[in-house]
């Protein structure tokens, strides 16, 4: 990631891109409306020496209509400019959120390295929420400041020595306040890390509620959420006892120095050096920096959150790409032929496998591991640590990721439904809008999915597909695949979850739907590795055989145990 403090300064500075002019407005009007606050216990002072101590009646009522004035000003003056700094403190929280969506979706990955889905959501929208709300921040900090000069300048005029402690002594409150926020700042982000743990923790057990009551492990899980809740609840009243302890000792700091500056004031006063109205404009000014310096203490708190959460947002955008992006698409149209030659990837060692273009390839994987990896390399999650893999002669690195995994698709085995219709389901990656999914229903035997639905292929399932039977939702993730039409379609254990006369159907479905077209299925279903024009048998990180289904059955024990056990 980095320079962390790099890091995070380049957040907040995009926090504020984009937002300058609504910063401005509520900067501007709000510093108006802060200098007005400062300014009303100097009016009142002003009506009390001409209107009740010269007794000119004249000059109170004036004095009396100009406070109404500018209290009806300074109401109208609040509302509007606390709503521009809403709308940037908003503007810039959502243009967060997008740059990490965009990050999160980017072709060269990474972004996810390390992190749950639940913890990403949670970066996205707690930790995006916090360093908007910095801008809101700031704007009422400048408020602040403004109400504190103005205050200093007429005290000052009222009397140097009230000026003088006010100026000298707000400084040294600022930087106490700022003192105390270094605790909040690190227990603010331990409290988010915990949090988005937690997040993630309870979404994972939420996509695998069903296996988990399957298999009778909702204790375990309960207990696995109530630690990780536990912890981010600790977490989260740790930053509060820091937040309560910062904001208590910053408000007994303040009421000391409202002490000193009430103090010399009446002091002034009783020695004849300031006059009755100044006294109580002096001692409405030192009333009203309660506020500013209160207003502080907030500033000071929200910063120190904001600047936890900019570091956690960083470390999301200036995350290194899984693999290096390259600049050049496959050439057109593109033959399908895949190459991977001495490929170190995973529990791949020194592989090496060709699928020739347009040919329907099976692969059995004696070992998950090696299967997992195969897959991950034609994905090109990362990049190998040693050997290359090719699409029509041209090296993966050097293709743009999104084009390539364009021409080349992999199908993993659990594959995510989206909440919506089935047939949107199926057409989500169809490349021509309008296109005919009719054909990879056929193929995949979904159609007969559909005709169990009460709407048909209009019918609304739920999120994850969760409305669905396993072999149903098996059956409608194969025809999104195969709806795609890619030049090079990689499947994984596309039916281990559908009856024997089903997968039958579906082998020669794919088979006549695919002819032409480059297809690699990794399985030990004997209908699809029948179906197939050859069969790769995988041992221990590399390829040991490649032959018809029916000459390996007969020719390897190790693929009989695998493929007929």
């Amino acid at each position: 990631m980095g320079d962390t403090r790099l890091s995070r300064r380049s957040v907040l500075a995009r926090a504020v891109t984009g937002q300058k002019r609504d910063l401005g407005i509520a900067g501007a009007v709000g510093a108006a409306h802060q200098a007005g606050e400062a300014l009303v216990p100097v009016l009142i002072g002003l009506v009390i020496d001409r209107g009740v101590a010269e007794g000119d009646r004249t000059g109170l009522l004036i004095g009396l209509a100009v406070l109404a004035a500018v209290y009806t000003a300074l109401s109208f003056g609040f509302r509007y400019g606390a709503r521009a700094g809403e709308r940037a403190a908003e503007n810039a929280a959502h243009t967060l959120r997008t740059d990490l969506t965009a990050r999160v979706l980017a072709p060269e990955g990474g972004a996810d390295t390390g992190k749950l889905p639940g913890e990403l959501t949670n970066i996205a929208t707690e930790d995006a929420k916090r360093v908007g709300g910095a801008l809101m921040a700031l704007v009422i900090g400048f408020w602040a400041l403004t109400g504190l000069v103005v205050s200093a300048v007429v005290l000052l005029k009222i009397s140097l020595l009230l000026g003088l402690v006010v100026l000298v002594g707000t400084p040294l409150l600022l930087a106490a306040g700022h003192l105390l926020s270094k605790p909040l700042e690190a227990r603010s982000a331990a409290e988010q890390e915990r949090a988005a743990h937690a997040s993630g923790v309870a979404a994972d057990l939420v996509a695998g509620l069903r296996v988990l009551k399957g298999i009778g492990a909702e204790p375990a899980a309960v207990d696995r959420y109530r630690h990780t809740s536990r912890a981010s609840l600790t977490a989260t009243l740790s930053a509060a006892r820091a937040q309560a302890a910062q904001n208590g000792m910053v408000l007994a700091l303040t009421g000391v120095f409202i002490a000193l500056v009430a103090l010399v004031g009446g002091r002034l006063a009783a020695r004849g050096d300031i006059t009755l109205g100044e006294l109580v404009s002096a001692a409405g000014l030192a009333l009203f920096l309660i506020g500013p310096l209160s207003l502080f203490s907030y500033v000071n708190a929200e910063l120190a959150q904001a600047r936890a959460s900019a570091a956690r947002i960083a470390s999301v955008l200036d995350a290194p790409g899984a693999v290096t992006p390259g600049g050049s698409a496959p050439a057109e149209p593109v033959r399908g032929g895949v190459r991977l030659r001495g490929l170190s990837y995973g529990s791949l060692d020194g592989f090496e496998l060709d699928l020739p273009p347009g040919a329907f390839t099976g692969i059995v994987a004696t070992d998950p591991a090696d299967a997992e990896a195969l897959l991950g390399a034609l994905a090109r999650r990362r990049d190998p640590e040693h050997g290359s893999a090719e699409l029509d002669g041209v090296p993966f690195p050097g293709l743009d990721p999104d084009a390539l995994r364009a021409a080349v698709l992999v199908a993993p085995h659990e594959a995510d439904l989206f909440a919506g219709t089935l047939a949107a389901n199926v057409a989500a990656a169809v490349p021509r809008a309008g296109a005919d999914t009719g054909p990879a229903l056929a193929a995949s035997a979904a159609d007969e999915v559909v005709r169990t639905l009460p709407r048909g292929a209009d019918t609304e399932i739920s999120e994850g597909g969760r409305s669905l039977s396993g072999g149903q939702r098996q059956r409608v993730a194969l025809a999104r695949a195969l709806a795609a039409d890619p030049p090079v379609l990689v499947l994984h254990d596309p039916v281990n979850a559908v009856d024997s006369v089903t997968e039958t159907r579906i082998a020669t479905g794919v088979r006549a739907l695919r002819r032409g077209r480059t297809t690699v299925i990794v399985t030990t279903s004997p209908a699809l590795l029948a179906a197939a024009d050859a069969v790769v048998l995988v041992e221990r990180g590399r390829v040991t055989a490649t032959a018809p289904h029916t000459e390996l059955v007969l020719t390897s024990p190790a693929y009989r145990e695998a493929v007929l056990s």
